[in-house]
């Protein structure tokens, strides 16, 4: 049966848990050599890994905290270390940069630190871990970078957490330009509101979720694997023709 992404190897930052995970299940069963790129959470990152080896998939964990100094290169070393019994010889086809710091406070209550984390995690450390890809990433390749609703519209209870991902897709038109003579698509994908850990009050909270349903026109909280099915296609040959793009990925929000 043909594969979408046989032969391909793929990294997803942030890949234990959530959006991240489901991305890479998804690209495992299209037929990848996933990297689940994690900072903290080793067990998720070796539950992905299992369950996905378990399906007859490929998977190793990539283990990095991200948001210090000279977390790509780390990153990319632990990569090729744990990458190391699938011969990847270094190369990669696509990089998803999901990896982000969430931060939840108006203009207010925003402390430098937090602001500088979260700049260093969700803007700083996809720079740099996409620059030192470049080297490895294959002509014809994909980048596709997680980004979020909060960029495009008004947020101000998450107000850093736009920001930074108002300046993620900044750094996605930009690099869509640079690397379009090498056949590599550049895009983002912009979910709403996901069921995740960072929104499991939405299931205490009858009320909040209903708030957030009543603001799309698909009438439901989107779920993990609606988001990996979008990268899924921009990953793919099918995606060939799209870059450049902030896709919104969030059943309708705000039409």
């Amino acid at each position: 049966m043909f594969q979408a992404l046989e032969n391909k190897v793929a990294l997803v930052t942030g890949g234990s848990h959530g959006i991240g995970r489901a991305i890479a299940e998804r690209f495992a069963r299209d037929g990848a050599v996933v990297g689940i790129g994690y900072g903290h959470d080793a067990d998720s990152a070796t539950n992905v890994v299992e369950q996905i080896r378990k399906a007859g998939g490929s998977a190793f964990a990539v283990h990095t905290e991200l948001g210090l100094p000279g977390d790509a290169a780390r990153l990319w070393a632990a990569f090729d270390a744990a990458g190391r019994e699938y011969a990847l010889d270094g190369r990669i086809d696509v990089l998803v940069n999901n990896a982000a710091k969430g931060s939840f406070a108006y203009l207010a209550d925003v402390t430098e630190e937090s602001f500088d984390q979260v700049m260093a995690i969700s803007v700083k450390a996809p720079f740099f871990i996409t620059q030192q890809a470049l080297p490895r990433l294959r002509d014809g390749g994909r980048i596709i970078n997680i980004s979020s609703l909060s960029a495009t519209l008004a947020s101000p209870y998450a107000i850093a957490y736009g920001v930074a991902k108002g300046a993620l897709d900044a750094f996605t038109l930009s690099l869509a330009q640079d690397l379009g003579s090498r056949g590599i698509t550049v895009n983002s994908v912009a979910p709403g509101v996901i069921r995740t850990r960072n929104n499991a009050h939405l299931d205490q909270d009858e009320q909040a979720a209903a708030r957030a349903v009543a603001r799309m026109a698909l009438n439901r909280l989107g779920e993990p694997e609606d988001v990996a099915d979008v990268v899924a296609f921009l990953a793919s040959r099918d995606g060939r023709w799209v870059t450049g793009q902030v896709i919104d990925a969030s059943g309708g929000t705000a039409l």
